[in-house]
């Protein structure tokens, strides 16, 4: 078993215990967010740090429903 810290840039996103490590390149889904894994580092025996790059999450998705509006003639 392993402890791995995931983090993106130097924030740490998440610790788990894992019976695997990942892999570079490996795609992980973290707290709902899609990512690879860009670098594993060896801290000791059964503690690494596993540095990721996620996706980023667009959220002003805008839908314009112009079928309500009046038409001016």
């Amino acid at each position: 078993m392993f402890v791995v810290n995931f983090y993106e840039n130097k924030n740490l996103l998440l610790s788990q215990l894992l019976k695997r490590l990942p892999s570079v390149g490996e795609d992980l889904t973290i707290k709902g967010r899609k990512g690879k894994v860009s670098s594993v580092n060896c801290m000791d025996e059964k503690n690494f740090h596993v540095h990721v790059i996620l996706e980023n999450v667009n959220k002003n998705k805008l839908i314009v429903d112009n079928s309500k509006k009046k038409k001016d003639k």
